[in-house]
């Protein structure tokens, strides 16, 4: 049963940093290619970055290029979010996803899902 858990959200003021995490479990972590996607109230879930299976190659959405990082750690089966400069508009329910080999921009190309963390930032 694979199972991807969040953790780290939280509220913070604009300009802060956040760190998210996701946990795992039940599917072969090193093949995967692993992304967060976010959604606010009212809008689609929107890509926000992803992450190769070594961790070399990245992708991240216009708005959140050179504030945000993703990192991966494959002995903890551990993906991560570090979210800086935290702007209001990054409020939203963020989601970790999975799926194998290949990377993609579209929520639907993604099988596996967590239960999503929210992150509230305040003006």
């Amino acid at each position: 049963q694979v199972q991807l858990v969040e953790s780290g959200g939280g509220l913070v003021q604009a300009g802060g940093s956040l760190r998210l995490s996701c946990a795992a479990s039940g599917l072969t972590f090193s093949n995967c290619v692993m992304a967060w996607f976010r959604q606010a109230p009212g809008k689609e879930r929107e890509f926000v970055a992803s992450i190769g299976w070594t961790g070399v190659t990245t992708n991240y959405a216009d708005s959140v290029q050179g504030r945000f990082t993703a990192s991966r750690d494959n002995a903890k089966n551990t993906v991560y979010l570090q979210m800086n400069s935290l702007k209001p508009e990054d409020t939203a329910v963020y989601y970790c996803a999975a799926r194998y080999f290949r990377a993609s921009f579209k929520a639907s190309d993604y099988g596996y899902w967590g239960q999503g963390t929210q992150v509230t930032v305040s003006s």
